[in-house]
């Protein structure tokens, strides 16, 4: 590489990253490593290092190209000295590391911008950080790649684009969250490849989850894609979850959740448009598809959303919502169970589409059918005000003492519905 030096061992590469705007190639895999603090426009390209604790220490301007960082599972692969009071630009391309990738906006940060073209984290840990984002009644796992701004004061300028950065394998999925851009940062793009994470959060834990890829309070962003599926493992697991304001969020592939108290999509913030273009699918006790509790929403679609367990909600929405659509089925197999609700473990039914007082919704356009096939459950709960409701494939419970619909007030294009019960009743409406 023209005017870059050729580094071939630990001591060489120990002295090249102290000359500042210096450009370092490394050759092979480098070991026995301290943490290493690179200097000021600092910019390393190829290689494997091998670090005993922590990785790279980023300053400013500081380019990582074509490098492969690995640590110990639960430390940190790649971090930044927050001593520095401007990050400048912070590049990582095509990088790989073990361990997490954790840059924040803290103590002497005050400016920067983050720059991410393919990354890949193979494994990491991140249960024991004591540091964690606050969320609505519980705080969040880090994730295995963090950008966050943890400043209060608004006059803190981080930016971001973040492209291609997936995390953990269906064999090893990493401990914690998956990616996390939280605080006030400003991301004009955020675009995820294939994401498994397993928070290990104990069973019935009431004030902790973790995210598959999770956008925080504060968070300013322009544009969320999901282009590889999202697939969260363990207890109060959400697949994708937003506390920020996001302009548009399109998921490509599927989002699975396999534990208890997971969650398709959970939204607390605000997003103009959502797509979701593959399915939704939960396996575990009020495991839910879709939830919209809080904040804002314009226009919600989705593929197809079914849920397996008790307390298992397929849909459920507290809030405004200007349309809600389904191309496919809407369905549930569970009872009743107990999920984590705004930091609290309550009961619930799985119901497949339910409207809580509050909420709002102008138009409900279901492809499929609206399914359920638990006992004691009701298929449709209508709580809010629905504007129009069409469900082309009909509405069905198919279990035990189970209901299809109950409703209060008038539904316009209910009447007009195929609504059936098997052992319970077709409509029950409430004035």
């Amino acid at each position: 590489m023209a005017g870059s030096s050729l580094v071939t061992t630990a001591a060489e590469l120990i002295d090249a990253v102290r000359t500042e705007g210096a450009e370092i190639e490394v050759g092979g895999e480098l070991s026995g490593m301290p943490m290493l603090t690179l200097a000021r426009g600092v910019r390393l390209r190829g290689g494997t290092l091998r670090f005993g604790a922590k990785g790279l220490r980023l300053t400013s301007d500081n380019e990582l190209d074509g490098v492969t960082v690995l640590t110990a599972d639960d430390e940190p692969a790649i971090l930044n000295d927050t001593s520095v009071a401007d990050l400048g630009t912070l590049s990582l391309r095509s990088v790989r590391t073990t361990g997490q990738v954790l840059l924040v906006a803290a103590d002497a940060v005050r400016a920067g911008h983050v720059q991410v073209e393919g990354l890949h984290i193979d494994r990491a840990d991140v249960r024991g950080r004591v540091d964690r984002p606050p969320a609505i009644g519980v705080e969040t796992l880090q994730g295995a790649f963090t950008l966050w701004n943890r400043h209060a004061d608004p006059d803190v300028a981080i930016s971001a684009e973040v492209l291609d950065v997936s995390a953990g394998s269906a064999a090893s999925p990493v401990r914690g969250s998956g990616v996390f851009v939280g605080g006030a940062v400003r991301v004009s793009t955020l675009r995820t490849g294939e994401v498994h994470t397993d928070g290990c959060i104990p069973h019935g834990t009431p004030d902790l989850i973790s995210g598959g890829v999770a956008v925080g309070g504060g968070a300013i962003v322009q544009e969320v894609v999901n282009r590889g599926p999202v697939t969260t493992n363990g207890q109060n697991d959400m697949a994708l979850d937003n506390l920020g304001e996001v302009a548009s969020w399109t998921a490509m592939a599927p989002l699975t959740s396999r534990g208890p108290s997971g969650i398709g999509f959970v939204n607390f913030g605000s997003i103009d448009r959502l797509d979701v273009q593959a399915p939704i699918r939960t396996y575990g006790s009020g495991a839910r598809g879709f939830n919209f509790y809080d904040g804002r929403l314009r226009h919600a679609s989705f593929a197809s959303i079914a849920t397996e367990g008790d307390g298992a909600i397929g849909v459920q929405v507290s809030r405004p919502l200007p349309v809600l659509e389904i191309a496919g089925d809407l369905t549930t197999a569970g009872g009743e169970g107990r999920s984590l609700v705004k930091g609290v473990q309550v009961v619930l039914k799985a119901i497949a589409l339910s409207v809580k007082a509050g909420g709002e919704v102008g138009a409900i356009a279901v492809g499929g059918q609206v399914c359920t096939t638990g006992d004691d459950v009701i298929s449709v709960e209508i709580e809010g005000a629905v504007g129009r409701l069409d469900v082309s494939g009909g509405i069905v419970a198919t279990g035990a003492r189970s209901d299809a619909v109950h409703a209060r007030g008038e539904i316009p294009g209910l009447d007009g519905l195929e609504v059936s019960a098997a052992s319970g009743r077709a409509i029950v409406r409430a004035p």
